[in-house]
């Protein structure tokens, strides 16, 4: 029975790993494909030709054209970069902002720690992409525009993990022995604490990106981040939905290439996760 468990544990460890593989290698080409775009594009994704506009998918168009003529693989590939540095960069400074938070709460506690705490609370209350709707639309629109209304409502989560974990870690006797030490402040935090609780919150960000590149995409869909004619892939499904059911390919191919890329991203992220687990290792 027993080596069975260390079969079956042997097994399962192999298994994550190459998940780790795969879908890491498909987050990595993927990226590429967004800091190389220009150069992989078959035409210029912003050149109209209205003699072959919404042309269907053929061999020189491999996902057609939209009304304007323009070649729509040309602009999926364009607006991967966007879409994807985009929420990249999201994740980044609400990863940031929130372990900052979180860090400074569990550190100091006391009123600070409960003023900032409401403040997530009042912020977690609301339906998030309601409210990112709600900021997006006092700032006036734009991708910047709605970077920084999900940065709004998206930064409490990360606190919250940040400040449980920095309560944990303080009760630790190796924390202990380094205040006892005499070591700054400063450094504590960056050579003890910042090491051991990264982990959770780096996890928690991977889960992120699909959920953020979702939220990007579906402000821009309703007016509210990137403004046509960028290629976009949110804001290109917008320019198109009327034209769903005459020409389908024209708003299916960005939001294929957002599926596509919210599954990559949701599986590495839930590979990670199996990973992280100290089950796994053993």
């Amino acid at each position: 029975m027993k080596e069975y468990t260390i079969r079956t544990q042997k097994i399962k460890k192999n298994t994550v790993k190459l998940r780790l593989i795969i879908f890491g290698s498909l987050a990595v080409i993927l990226l590429l494909c967004s800091v190389f775009s220009e150069h992989l594009t078959p035409y210029d994704p912003y050149l109209q030709d209205l003699s072959c506009a919404k042309a269907p998918p053929s061999a020189a168009h491999w996902f057609g054209t939209d009304r304007y003529g323009r070649d729509m693989l040309s602009r999926v590939i364009a607006g991967s970069r966007a879409s994807i540095y985009s929420t990249l960069l999201l994740v980044l400074i609400i990863t940031v902002i929130g372990t900052c938070v979180g860090v400074f709460c569990g550190w100091y506690g006391r009123w600070i720690d409960t003023v900032l705490m409401r403040i997530s609370d009042m912020f977690l209350a609301f339906p998030g992409l309601v409210f990112a709707l709600a900021v997006a639309g006092v700032l006036g629109g734009g991708l910047q525009n709605a970077i920084i209304a999900l940065t709004a409502i998206s930064w409490p989560k990360y606190a919250r993990i940040a400040r449980s974990q920095t309560l944990a870690q303080k009760e630790m006797t190796y924390f202990k022995a380094a205040r006892l030490s005499g070591s700054s402040t400063l450094k504590i935090i960056i050579r003890h604490l910042l090491p051991n609780i990264i982990g959770p919150i780096l996890v928690t960000s991977m889960l992120d990106i699909g959920t953020m590149m979702m939220e990007l995409a579906g402000l821009s869909f309703l007016g509210l981040g990137a403004k046509p004619p960028t290629a976009e892939w949110g804001s290109m499904m917008s320019d198109a939905r009327s034209l769903l059911t005459t020409v389908p390919w024209v708003t299916l191919s960005p939001g294929i290439a957002i599926f596509i890329s919210v599954m990559i991203f949701n599986l590495l992220g839930d590979t990670i996760r199996d990973y992280a687990d100290p089950k796994s290792r053993r």
